[in-house]
C-alpha cells in the first residue's frame, strides 16, 4: 500500500485555506477524482420558517468537505452567495411574498451557473430552502443544451413544489420552482423566464406525500415521473430509480439530484419546517445514493430545506453528509461507529 497526502485547496469566504487529507490507497486502484465545488445558498424567504440560512454552515460544520477529501475529491469551497432585490414585486394574489427576493435569487444564481462555475467541477448547492433550484437549474440545463445534451432531474422531497404563483395558498415560493423550471407561463412578465427550460419529462419525483389539488391537477396534464411513498412501499425505491436512470443513461443526459431535507422521514431527519410523516428511511435513502453513485451519472446536486434552528445535535445535518458521501462512493464498510 502506498501512503501519501494531498493537500484540498479550499476558498471559504474568500479565505484559502489548506486542509490536509489523508489517504491511503493502493498503486492499481485509486485516481483523484473530479473536482467538487461547494456553492452556499442561505436563502430563507420561500418559506415563512426562519432558519435555512444557516443550512450551508450546518453542512460545513458537520464536515462535508472534510469527508469528500478524505474520499479523494478535490473539493473547491466557494463560500456563500445571496441576493439583493432591487425592486418591489407584486403580484394580484396577496398572499405571495419576498417576490423581489425571489426574482434576485433566480437571476443571481443563474448568472453565477453561467459566468463562475468551471466547467470540470461537480457543484454541490448547499441550502437555503428549495427555492434555489429555480435559479441554477435553468442555468445547468443550458450548459447541457450547449453540450448537445438534455438536462434531467430526479427530485428527492415530500411535496412536489408545483405551485404557481397563482395557485398558491400560502404565497410560499419555496413550494414553486419545478412549475417555474419546465417554464410555466404563469411566471411571464414577473420572474426572469427561465434560460432553458426543463422537458417535464425529464423529471423524476420520489418520495411525494403532500400535494395540493391544484398541483396534482397541474402534475397530470404533465409528463413528470411521480413516485410517491405508497408506490415505494409496495415496490421499493431501487426499480423506479433504476428505470429513471436507464432513460438518462440510453439519451447521454446530465443529471441533477435536487435533495430536500424532507424527503427523510421527520423521525430521523427533524431540521426541516416542512416535515410530513411517512418519509424514507434511513436505509431507503442510503440506497439510492449508492444506486446513483454505481450510476456515475449525476452532474450536479443540491441540498435543501435544512434548518439547523430545528435540528437535535446536529443529527440532521450529519445524516445529509452521511447521504452525500454514500452518493460520492463510500461503502457500508467504509463507515464508522459514531459515538455521541
Amino acid at each position: 500500500m502506498d501512503c501519501f497526502r494531498h493537500y484540498c485547496h479550499v476558498k471559504y469566504h474568500n479565505e484559502l485555506t489548506d486542509i490536509s487529507c489523508l489517504y491511503i490507497y493502493s498503486e492499481l486502484e485509486m485516481t483523484i477524482h473530479k473536482s467538487i465545488a461547494l456553492i452556499g445558498a442561505p436563502a430563507d424567504t420561500g418559506g415563512r420558517q426562519n432558519g435555512c440560512l444557516m443550512g450551508p454552515d450546518a453542512l460545513r460544520t458537520a464536515g462535508i468537505s472534510d469527508i469528500l477529501c478524505n474520499m479523494g475529491y478535490q473539493v473547491d469551497d466557494l463560500g456563500n452567495y445571496s441576493a439583493t432585490p432591487t425592486a418591489e414585486i407584486r403580484h394580484p394574489n396577496s398572499s405571495v411574498h419576498h417576490l423581489a427576493d425571489y426574482a434576485a435569487l433566480i437571476s443571481m444564481l443563474g448568472a453565477f451557473c453561467r459566468d463562475s462555475l468551471a466547467t470540470d467541477q461537480l457543484p454541490i448547492f448547499m441550502g437555503g430552502d428549495h427555492s434555489i433550484a429555480a435559479g441554477f437549474l435553468p442555468s445547468l440545463a443550458q450548459k447541457a443544451a450547449e453540450d448537445g445534451r438534455e438536462q434531467f432531474v430526479l427530485w428527492l422531497d415530500a411535496h412536489t413544489d408545483f405551485q404557481t404563483l397563482e395557485s398558491t395558498d400560502t404565497g410560499n415560493l419555496h413550494g414553486t420552482p419545478v412549475a417555474y423550471i419546465i417554464g410555466d407561463p404563469a411566471f411571464e412578465g414577473i420572474l426572469p423566464s427561465p434560460i432553458c427550460p426543463i422537458k417535464p419529462e425529464n423529471i423524476c419525483m420520489m418520495g411525494i406525500r403532500s400535494v395540493d389539488p391544484a398541483e396534482s391537477a397541474r402534475i397530470r396534464k404533465t409528463k413528470i415521473e411521480v413516485h410517491d411513498m405508497r408506490a415505494i412501499d409496495e415496490f421499493g425505491v431501487a426499480l423506479p430509480l433504476k428505470a429513471f436512470l436507464n432513460r438518462v443513461r440510453a439519451v447521454g443526459g446530465r443529471l441533477h439530484v435536487s435533495l430536500d431535507v424532507d424527503f427523510l422521514d421527520p423521525e430521523i431527519a427533524p431540521a426541516v419546517g416542512t416535515t410530513v410523516p411517512g418519509g424514507a428511511n434511513f436505509r431507503e435513502a442510503h440506497l439510492i445514493m449508492e444506486l446513483l453513485h454505481e450510476s456515475d451519472l449525476v452532474t450536479s446536486l443540491d441540498i435543501s430545506e435544512l434548518n439547523p434552528f430545528l435540528d437535535e445535535r446536529g443529527r440532521t445535518a450529519n445524516l445529509i453528509v452521511d447521504l452525500v458521501a454514500s452518493l460520492f462512493g463510500r461503502q457500508v464498510l467504509d463507515r464508522h461507529t459514531r459515538s455521541l
